[in-house]
Formats: structure tokens, C-alpha cells, sequence
């Protein structure tokens, strides 16, 4: 068996013990060694100091009270551009639920795994000296056999990925009590590993929820992104609520629960939209569609009339709209992110008979939501349909409204793609504004539509002074060829992209 690990990891870990000191992977970075999946990125903890940490490595830089050195590598890889160093920690008092009144570096390794959140992420790992020197190929690689390779797992984590069990390391609530973001994390693990939460971790998270209201908004905000871009939102964001969590990020979402809907829904408001919240996912759309497929019916639990297969939402876009601001506003989202959520849940409902719908009318929808956003609000509105119930192969509507809209968005073809206009024209024949002018613009442009290297200043100007030359008569035949040419070939445009989407 072989081991993954990059040789900017590699580096780093023998660099520190050949200046004497013990170093360990530790984290998220050797579960997901373990798991065989790429890392995010990659810590090492050690027995040396921050200044002394400082002083095997050339570039780094030391910005936080918690001792982390950044180590600044060459790496094109994002998650290994920087790979953080700490030394080994002790326990210590959480006032604030989330960070430690004092920081109290420890001797051994073993004191600082017993401060770690969960046993799946209290897993070290070391790389035995003899395998930089025995098999260089390997360093270089990143394939380390497991001979040289130690793992120290003082809480049964490895035990617990078999299991795919998530488990905080000794007493849940005293970990919880510690640092209250691990509240959403075990969520956030959970949904991102398709692992479970253990019994007795469930129910510390229950009871401990409410230490959600010490944590600061961008901090929930970054957790409940992770959740939403995990490969498994639907069950991450039903276990927020389950365990008493959700209205600390998201509360508004909780308002759909057991509201029914009419005739053309099977599920709850809040089921079909963690249906579409899950569709999005297995597209593995970003983040901006994820959210609008979450929230893009956010307002039906207050806009709705009657019961039963009758009732209505009149407005719940717009009142979900507004919802959606409040929402992300609270979690504190980049402005930008939220104007573009808000676009795509406002306007979700554009449809209409696709034998009536007009380009007039797809651009007016395109104008709405900008033509960045264009694509967007289609993959919203199929999350909406999948969601719904519906089979996940594109209806003929869904289509035709794609291909109505690559319609609208492209370049007509026209003589303004000429290089001369009219104006050019009359200053280089000394012809007035007439018919003529015209005529001359569209037998140019046919030319160019059979051959585009025509196109050019010199030969648009000698050609037009040639033009000119001509009858009335001849000049209006030849113009009139090349509208008509124009148009012949605008039909064939238009008839591609009917063709590419299957519709008429």
C-alpha cells in the first residue's frame, strides 16, 4: 500500500525534522489520505516553536495568536500554495465558544490530538526519515510506501472512516462547549463524506445549538456554504434542522415545512426545495444556483391562499425575492452574490406557451436578470422542474426556451459588421443620403457574407466608388440580392440553433 502526499508536503516534514524537531500531517489533510481524496489543504504539527518554526523555512509569515506559520511554497496547486505549521497545543478555556482565552503550547504530540473536534480529523502522520533517503523517486512522485509510513490515531479515527461515522474526540458537549462552529462542522463533515453522526454527537449538538448566537454571522455563513456545496446539501441542511441548528443561519427555510402545495406539486415547499437544492448539486452547479435553487420559493409559506390542490402563491417570487435578501444579508454574503440570487429567484417563473412567447419577450427576461445571469435562471428553473418531481430529461419547453434564447443573444447579421457605413460612403463617392446608400450597403454585404476577407477599409471604399458607378436600376437589382441574401442566410443561423436544441 502507498501513500499520496504531494513533495511540497513531503519537503516541509523533513526539513523540520532534520532541524531536530518532530513533525506530523495532521487534520483534514490525512483524513482525506486515508479516504484517497485530494486534500483542501495541509497542516503539520511539531514540537518547535513559531520562532523556531521561522527559522527552517525561508518564506513565511506569522499573522494570528494560535502560533499557525504559513510556510509559502512554490506550488501551482492552490490547496498547497501555503501549507500552515502549528506546534503542538494544549487544551484550554473557550469564553467565547470559539476561540481559547490563552494559547498553551504543549511537549507531545498526544496532548495536542486530544484537543482536536473530531476523531476522524485527530489521525498524525509521519514519514519515517529513511524515505527521503531510500527512494527518491518517490519523494518526487508523492507515492510513499507504507513502511516508512507512521499513523498515530490515539481515538479510534480510522476505525470510525471505516464506520463513515462522525465523532467528536472525548465528550461531545465539552468539544461543543469549546468551540460552538464545530455545531455545524459535524454537519458540514457529514454531508461533504456521506458519513453519519454519531448517536451521542447528535445529541450534544441538540442541546448545545443555542451557542450558535455567540458565533459570528461570517463564520455560520462559511459553514453553511460548505454544506450547500457538499455532495450531499439535501441531508446536510435537513440535519441542521433536525438537530436545532437551521434557524441560527437560515430560518426563513424552516417555513415551508409541511406546506403543502397545489395540484401540479407532490411534496412540501420545503422538501421540492431541497429536491432542487439536491439536483443542483448532481450537476455541480456553483454556488450562486445551489443557493437560488434552495431559496427560489422561500416566499410560498407567506403568499399562500386556500388549501389543497387549489391553493395559490400569487407573488412568491417577488416576496421570495425579498425574503432571499434578508437571508443572505444576514449571513453577511458579498453583495455581488446576493444581487445575483436575488435576480435568479425574482424571475424564476418567466414561462409561458412556448407556441405564444416572443423574442421580444426572452430578451425583456434576458434584460431582467442580465445575460451573465441568463443561463443561469434556466438551470434554476430545471433544478424547480426536477424538484418538482418531474424526470430529469429536458422537456421540449425547457428547450425551445433555450433555443429562443441563443436567438436572441447572438449577433444578427448586419451591415453595421461592415468596415464602412453610410456616412463613409457618401464622403468617398460625393453621393447624397438616398436609396443609393442602401442599396450599396447590402451588395457589399453580400460579398462579404461569401467572402469575409473582403471586409476590409481599402476594399469597401474602392468597391463602393465602383458601385456607384452603376444605374439606378442595377444598383437597386444587386442591393436587393443582397438583403435578400442576408436574410437567406439569417435563416440558416437561426436554423442551426433550432436544430442543436431539437425544436422547431
Amino acid at each position: 500500500m502507498t501513500y499520496k502526499i504531494p513533495k511540497e508536503a513531503l519537503e516541509a516534514l523533513e526539513k523540520l525534522e532534520t532541524a531536530g524537531y518532530e513533525a506530523y500531517l495532521v487534520g483534514g489533510c490525512v483524513r482525506d489520505i486515508l479516504l484517497s481524496r485530494e486534500p483542501n489543504d495541509w497542516d503539520i504539527t511539531t514540537n518547535a516553536r513559531p520562532e523556531e518554526i521561522q527559522k527552517v523555512f525561508e518564506k513565511t509569515f506569522y499573522e494570528n495568536d494560535f502560533g499557525t506559520v504559513g510556510i509559502v511554497t512554490e506550488s501551482e496547486n492552490p490547496a498547497l500554495k501555503v501549507i500552515e505549521i502549528t506546534p503542538y497545543r494544549m487544551e484550554a478555556k473557550y469564553t467565547d465558544k470559539r476561540h481559547p482565552d490563552i494559547i498553551r503550547f504543549a511537549d507531545k504530540l498526544e496532548e495536542d490530538l486530544k484537543r482536536r473536534d473530531f476523531t476522524v480529523n485527530a489521525i498524525a502522520l509521519n514519514i519515517s526519515p529513511a524515505a527521503y533517503v531510500s527512494d527518491l523517486k518517490a519523494k518526487e512522485t508523492g507515492e510513499i510506501d507504507e513502511e516508512f509510513v507512521k499513523i498515530i490515531d490515539l481515538w479510534k479515527g480510522r476505525e470510525d472512516l471505516e464506520k463513515k461515522i462522525i465523532k467528536t474526540v472525548g465528550i461531545p458537549k465539552e468539544r461543543f462547549e469549546e468551540d460552538a462552529l464545530r455545531l455545524m462542522r459535524a454537519v458540514r463533515l457529514a454531508a461533504e463524506l456521506k458519513f453519519f453522526i454519531d448517536r451521542e454527537t447528535q445529541k450534544a449538538i441538540s442541546e448545545k445549538a443555542r451557542l450558535l448566537r455567540m458565533i459570528s454571522k461570517e463564520r455560520i455563513r462559511d459553514e453553511f456554504s460548505k454544506i450547500i456545496m457538499s455532495d450531499n446539501p439535501r441531508e446536510g441542511i435537513q440535519n441542521l434542522q433536525k438537530f436545532g441548528i437551521l434557524k441560527y443561519a437560515a430560518p426563513e427555510i424552516e417555513e415551508g415545512i409541511d406546506i403543502t402545495q397545489n395540484k401540479e406539486h407532490i411534496y412540501t415547499v420545503w422538501e421540492h426545495n431541497l429536491r432542487a437544492l439536491s439536483h443542483a448539486a448532481e450537476k455541480n452547479y456553483p454556488l450562486g444556483i445551489r443557493m437560488a435553487a434552495l431559496l427560489h420559493d422561500v416566499g410560498k409559506p407567506r403568499t399562500k391562499v386556500g388549501d389543497g390542490p387549489d391553493s395559490t402563491f400569487y407573488n412568491h417570487e417577488v416576496v421570495g425575492a425579498k425574503i432571499a435578501v434578508q437571508i443572505l444579508s444576514n449571513l453577511r454574503y458579498p453583495k455581488n452574490f446576493i444581487e445575483k440570487v436575488i435576480k435568479l429567484v425574482r424571475w424564476h417563473l418567466f414561462f409561458s406557451d412556448t407556441e405564444v412567447i416572443t423574442l421580444s419577450a426572452v430578451r425583456r427576461v434576458t434584460k431582467n436578470v442580465g445575460p451573465e445571469n441568463i443561463w443561469d435562471l434556466m438551470k434554476v428553473r430545471f433544478c424547480d422542474r426536477v424538484g418538482m418531481g418531474r424526470p430529469k430529461e429536458e422537456p421540449y419547453r425547457l428547450r425551445k426556451y433555450e433555443s429562443m434564447i441563443e436567438e436572441a443573444l447572438r449577433s444578427p447579421l448586419s451591415v453595421s459588421m461592415l468596415k464602412i457605413n453610410g456616412a463613409k460612403i457618401m464622403e468617398v463617392t460625393k453621393l447624397q443620403a438616398g436609396p443609393k446608400i442602401g442599396y450599396i450597403l447590402h451588395t457589399l454585404f453580400e460579398e462579404v457574407l461569401d467572402d469575409p476577407a473582403l471586409n476590409t477599409g481599402e476594399y469597401m471604399e474602392k468597391r463602393a466608388k465602383e458601385l456607384c458607378q452603376l444605374s439606378d436600376k442595377e444598383l437597386q437589382e444587386l442591393g436587393t440580392a443582397g438583403k435578400h441574401k442576408k436574410e437567406e442566410e439569417e435563416s440558416k443561423e437561426i436554423s442551426k440553433i433550432r436544430q442543436k436544441y431539437g425544436v422547431r
